[in-house]
C-alpha cells in the first residue's frame, strides 16, 4: 500500500496490478480517473473562490483591478455637471522612476458592462508600458452607479476638465498628454478632442468602433443586432425595468454570445484541464470579467440611437445640447488606431471606416493638417489588443517610444508596422527589440480593409427610419404601463437575478453546499496526483473537448450566417426602403462631409495661406523642406529618421521645443505638398545670408539623418541630388561675399614681408577650393533636378583673384 493515500480514492496492492492488468489499460484508466476527480475538486474549489471575490469585488464602494497604486485627483462628481467618473494619478511602483517634464499619459477606460482597470490591470499593460517609459501616467476611471441624469455629453465635458487638469499639474511639460482610450473609452475621447482639440496631444484609441454601418460580410455580425431586435426600443424596455438604470450585464452577456465556444466551454475547460498553474490567472482575469457596473437610460439610448444605429459620429451629424457640432475633422491631434483582424467585436472596418466616411482621398486627410496612424494586428482578439502582455510589450511598447515622432508625422494617412530587430538585415542600425515603421496610404488602399457597400449603407439607414418608428410606437404604448408597475427595490431584485450574477454568487460561501470544497481541496493539494500528459484517457479527454468546441463553433457560424441572411433579405427589400422613405438611395442618407461646400473653401484658403510661405523660414526651413522632399521619395520612414532630424535641430537651434519642431515640420511637408516645384526652387533664396561654413554644416547634418536608416532607394537618392545641387547654388552666391573680406586680410598681411605672402597664397587656395562643393553622380528624377545636376558640376566662372 502507498503510504500516503488519498482519502478520495483509494488505491489497489501494487502486487495486484501486473496480473490484474498486463497491458496497464487499468493502471493508466485508474490514473486518469484519480486525476480527473481531483481536478474537479480543484475546479470546484476555484469556481467557490470566484464567487467570494465577486462578492467581495461588488461590495467596494469604489471597485476596481488596477494592479498599482493610485490616488484620486479628481472626482467627476464635484464637476459643474456631476458624472461618476474620476481622475486618479497612477504611483510609481518601487524601482521605476518618472520623469516630471515627460509627456504625461493618460489611460481611460471603457465602461462597457464591465469595471474600470484593465489598462492597467498588470504590470505588461497600457499603464505599466507608460512608467517603465518613464511618463507620468493618469487614469480615468468611474464607479458602478451613474450620477442622477448623468449624460453622455457630461461625461465628454468631464474627460475635457480632466486633460485640462493634467495638463496644469504639469507646467515643466511643454508636450501635451498622450491620451490612450480603450474601445468604449474611444470613441468618447474622439468627440472630447472634436470639442476641445487643443486639450489634447497624440490619441491611440484601441479596439475602439468609430463607423457602426461598416464591416465585412460574413464576419464580425454584430453590426446586425440592432437590425434583427427592430432597433433601439429593446434597450429602452431594459432601462425602464431597471427604474431608469441599464444592467452592464446585459452587454456582457452579448459579448459572451459572440463566441458560445469560449464562453461555454473552452474557458472553463482550460482551468479544469490547467487547474494547477490556470487557477490565479483565472481568478484575476474573473475579477474584471465579473464586475459589472450599471448605466444610466439615457446614456445607454443616446449610445445606442445616435452612434450604433443611427451611425452619426463618424458622419458629423451630432450636434450638442448647447449647438456644436461635433466634426472628428476638428481634432488637430495625431490619431493612431490599433485594431485587428482577430477582433469579433470591433472588426478593422468598424476602426478605420469613419475615414472613409469623413475624407475623400488622403489629399483631403492632407489638407485638414491631420495625421492618422493605423496598425492593424493579425490574430488577437478585443480584449488583447489592451490585455495581452505579448501585445503591450511588442505594440504599446513602441507606440509609446515613438509618441515624440508620431506627434510631428506630418499630416496624411499611414501605415504602421511593428518588425522585429532579428529579423532584419539592418539589426545593428536599431536600439530596441522592435522596429515602428510608417508607410504612406491611400482612401483606396484602405478601402481593401473596410470592405464598404453602398447597398449596405441603404440597408442600416433602413434600419434607423425603423428603430424610429418602432421606438415610437414603445413609448407610445408600452412605455407608460412598465414605468408604472416598476419600483426601485423591484429593479434591484431583478438585476440581483440576472443570470450572469447567479453564476457567481451561487458558487460561492453564501451556499450551504459548497462548505466542504475547501477541506477536500486542502486535501487534494497535499497529496495531488496529476496524470501523464501521452496518458491515452487524458489524449481522448483533449480530442472530446476539441470536438465540443468545434461542434459549438460551428453552430456559432450557422447562426451568423441565418442573421445575415435574415438582416440582408428583410432590409434590403425595396418596398421596405420606400416605406421608411429612403427609396434605395445610398446617398440620401449618407452625409459626407468632405464633399460639402464649406470643407472644399476651408482647403482653398489653407493654400493660398501656404503660397505666402514658399520663400519664409530661412536656413531652418531649408534643411527641413530638403529632408522631408528626399525621405517623400522613400517607401516608408521610421524612428531613426526622426530622432537624427530631431538631434540635429537641436543642435542648429538649442532651446526649441517638440512643439516648434512639429510647426516646422507640418508646414514645410505642407509647402512642399501643394507647391513642390516652386519650394524647392526657393531653396538658395532661403540660405542667402548663410555663409559658406554653415551651408556646408547644414548639407552635412541632412546626410547625417538620411543615412539613419541606411541606405536610400534609388527613387530618394535622385531626389537628393536634387537637393545637393540646389545647396550648390546658394554655396556659389555665399563664397563671393567672403572674398573681399578675406582677400583685405590677406593684403593687410602681405606688407609685413615674404612670409606673409606664403600665408595670403595658403588662405587664397584654401577659400577657392570652399566654392566647389562635389553632387554625387546620378540621374534626377525630373528635368528640372537634372538642369540642377548639370549646374552644379559645372566649374565656378568668377575669376581667380590675381596674385601680387
Amino acid at each position: 500500500m502507498e503510504s500516503n493515500m488519498n482519502p478520495l480514492m483509494p488505491i489497489p496492492p501494487a502486487q495486484a496490478l501486473p496480473f490484474l492488468d498486463p497491458f496497464g489499460f487499468g493502471r493508466a484508466a485508474f490514473d486518469y480517473w484519480r486525476d480527473a476527480v481531483e481536478r474537479s475538486v480543484l475546479y470546484m474549489d476555484v469556481m467557490r473562490q470566484r464567487g467570494n471575490q465577486y462578492l467581495e469585488h461588488i461590495e467596494k464602494t469604489k471597485p476596481n483591478v488596477l494592479g498599482f497604486e493610485a490616488e484620486v485627483v479628481m472626482d467627476g462628481r464635484q464637476l459643474p455637471r456631476p458624472v461618476n467618473y474620476e481622475l486618479l494619478r497612477i504611483l510609481p511602483p518601487e524601482g521605476v522612476e518618472v520623469d516630471l517634464q515627460a509627456r504625461p499619459f493618460v489611460v481611460v477606460d471603457p465602461r462597457a458592462g464591465h469595471g474600470p482597470g484593465i489598462g492597467g490591470f498588470k504590470p505588461d499593460s497600457e499603464v505599466g508600458v507608460a512608467l517603465r517609459a518613464g511618463h507620468p501616467c493618469y487614469f480615468i476611471g468611474f464607479l458602478p452607479f451613474p450620477e442622477p441624469g448623468q449624460t453622455v455629453e457630461d461625461v465628454v465635458e468631464a474627460e475635457i476638465a480632466f486633460l485640462r487638469h493634467v495638463v496644469a499639474s504639469h507646467p515643466e511639460s511643454s508636450e501635451k498628454p498622450m491620451v490612450v482610450g480603450n474601445c468604449q473609452a474611444g470613441w468618447q475621447i474622439m468627440m472630447a478632442a472634436a470639442l476641445e482639440p487643443e486639450a489634447f496631444g497624440p490619441i491611440l484609441i484601441a479596439g475602439a468602433p468609430l463607423s457602426y454601418w461598416a464591416g465585412e460580410r460574413g464576419h464580425a455580425p454584430m453590426r446586425y443586432s440592432g437590425g434583427v431586435t427592430g432597433g433601439s426600443w429593446l434597450t429602452a424596455l431594459v432601462s425602464d425595468i431597471g427604474s431608469g438604470l441599464f444592467d452592464g450585464a446585459w452587454l456582457v452577456q452579448n459579448f459572451e454570445r459572440l463566441n458560445p465556444a469560449n464562453t461555454w466551454w473552452d474557458k472553463q475547460y482550460r482551468l479544469y484541464a490547467q487547474v494547477d498553474s490556470e487557477a490565479e490567472r483565472y481568478l484575476d482575469f474573473e475579477r474584471w470579467w465579473g464586475g459589472h457596473v450599471v448605466l444610466g437610460g439615457e446614456e445607454i439610448q443616446y449610445i445606442v440611437d445616435n452612434l450604433f444605429i443611427g451611425n452619426r459620429l463618424s458622419t458629423a451629424q451630432l450636434v450638442t445640447s448647447d449647438g456644436r457640432r461635433i466634426d472628428l475633422r476638428n481634432v488637430r491631434s495625431p490619431v493612431v488606431v490599433f485594431c485587428s483582424r482577430g477582433d469579433d467585436i470591433t472588426p478593422p472596418p468598424q476602426a478605420l471606416g469613419w475615414i472613409r466616411d469623413l475624407y475623400e482621398d488622403a489629399d483631403d486627410v492632407i489638407a485638414s493638417g491631420q495625421t492618422i496612424v493605423y496598425c492593424v494586428h493579425d490574430t488577437t482578439g478585443h480584449l488583447g489588443i489592451f490585455v495581452s502582455g505579448s501585445v503591450s510589450r511588442k505594440e504599446h511598447t513602441e507606440f509609446t517610444a515613438n509618441i515624440d515622432y508620431i506627434d510631428v508625422l506630418p499630416p496624411g494617412l499611414y501605415e504602421t508596422t511593428v518588425s522585429s530587430a532579428a529579423e532584419r538585415s539592418d539589426a545593428d542600425l536599431i536600439e530596441r527589440d522592435y522596429l515602428l515603421e510608417f508607410k504612406p496610404r491611400s482612401i483606396e488602399g484602405l478601402n481593401r480593409e473596410i470592405q464598404h457597400r453602398d447597398d449596405d449603407d441603404t440597408r442600416f439607414a433602413t434600419v434607423a427610419r425603423v428603430s424610429q418608428i418602432n421606438m415610437g410606437i414603445y413609448r407610445l404604448f408600452v412605455q407608460p404601463w412598465i414605468r408604472a408597475v416598476m419600483t426601485p427595490e423591484a429593479s434591484r431584485w431583478i438585476r440581483r437575478m440576472h443570470p450572469i450574477r447567479l453564476g457567481y454568487k451561487l458558487l460561492s460561501d453564501r451556499n450551504p453546499l459548497s462548505v466542504p470544497l475547501p477541506v477536500l481541496a486542502d486535501w487534494v493539494r497535499q497529496d495531488r496526483h496529476p496524470v501523464a500528459e501521452d496518458n491515452p484517457f487524458r489524449v481522448f479527454e483533449r480530442a472530446a473537448s476539441n470536438q465540443v468546441s468545434r461542434n459549438l463553433d460551428a453552430w456559432r457560424v450557422l447562426r451568423d450566417q441565418s442573421t445575415e441572411h435574415l438582416f440582408l433579405h428583410v432590409y434590403g427589400q425595396p418596398l421596405l426602403q420606400a416605406m421608411v422613405g429612403l427609396y434605395g438611395d445610398a446617398y440620401a442618407q449618407r452625409r459626407r462631409p468632405g464633399r460639402e461646400p464649406e470643407h472644399l473653401r476651408f482647403l482653398e484658403q489653407r493654400h493660398a495661406e501656404l503660397e505666402g510661405r514658399i520663400a519664409k523660414g530661412g536656413s531652418h526651413a531649408a534643411v527641413m523642406r530638403s529632408v522631408i522632399h528626399v525621405l517623400g521619395g522613400s517607401p516608408t520612414t521610421d524612428e531613426r529618421n526622426f530622432k537624427r532630424l530631431r538631434a540635429s535641430r537641436a543642435e542648429l537651434e538649442p532651446g526649441s521645443t517638440l512643439a516648434d519642431f512639429k510647426g516646422l515640420v507640418r508646414e514645410q511637408f505642407f509647402i512642399l505638398k501643394h507647391y513642390r516645384e516652386a519650394a524647392l526652387a526657393a531653396i538658395p533664396a532661403l540660405l542667402r545670408g548663410d555663409s559658406v561654413e554653415a551651408i556646408e554644416g547644414h548639407l552635412a547634418h541632412i546626410d547625417h539623418v538620411l543615412a539613419a536608416s541606411g541606405g536610400l532607394s534609388e527613387h530618394a537618392r535622385r531626389r537628393y541630388d536634387h537637393i545637393k545641387a540646389l545647396f550648390l547654388q546658394a554655396l556659389e552666391s555665399a563664397a563671393p561675399r567672403e572674398c573681399p573680406e578675406a582677400l583685405a586680410e590677406v593684403h593687410g598681411e602681405l606688407e609685413s614681408g615674404a612670409r606673409a605672402q606664403i600665408v595670403a597664397r595658403g588662405e587664397v587656395e584654401r577659400l577657392l577650393d570652399q566654392w566647389r562643393v562635389p553632387v554625387a553622380e546620378g540621374r534626377a528624377e525630373s528635368a528640372e533636378d537634372e538642369e540642377a545636376v548639370s549646374e552644379a558640376r559645372k566649374p565656378p566662372t568668377r575669376r581667380r583673384p590675381r596674385k601680387r
